[in-house]
């Protein structure tokens, strides 16, 4: 079973391999604002799990069901970045907010919210009548964060 940690370092592998083509310690320490020595820590407790293979001085690999756990929590991530600019949050209070929500939604309830988030990019109308609703203007999504879009 994995920590909400696990799943913020394994989301932070797949962002830097997607953007960079690897992940390095000193890379997930310098992203995650975290010693290099608790990256080593997490990422011997991944590999023990199959979620990355390491060797030391040579770098981390995601294995397949960690590259699919990493898509998953970057995709759930997405989601909930685009569920609140649609509810007209600020951008910096998205950021914190995602933060605290993401490891304690369940799978049924991240699908749900996946579903409403795909309804309103369906029908900007609806958005735009919530919007008027609850007065506060939409906010346009930003480009790429659509967790759909992801196709690795």
């Amino acid at each position: 079973m994995l920590t909400p940690s696990m799943e913020d370092y394994l989301e932070k592998i797949y962002e830097l391999m997607k953007d960079k083509g690897y992940a390095r310690v000193s890379d997930i320490a310098t992203s995650l604002a975290v010693q290099p020595s608790s990256v080593t820590k997490m990422i011997q407790k991944l590999d023990e799990q199959e979620y990355v293979t390491y060797e030391k001085y040579r770098g981390i690999i995601l294995t397949k069901s960690g590259e699919q756990m990493g898509r998953a929590m970057k995709q759930r991530h997405s989601m909930l970045e685009e569920l609140l600019r649609m509810l007209g949050i600020a951008e910096e209070t998205i950021q914190v907010d995602v933060e605290g929500i993401e490891h304690h939604v369940s799978p049924q309830t991240v699908k749900a919210l996946t579903n409403l988030v795909d309804f309103f990019q369906c029908h900007p109308e609806y958005l735009t009548a919530f919007a008027h609703h609850n007065h506060k203007p939409p906010q346009p999504a930003k480009p790429d964060t659509d967790p759909s879009n992801d196709q690795t």
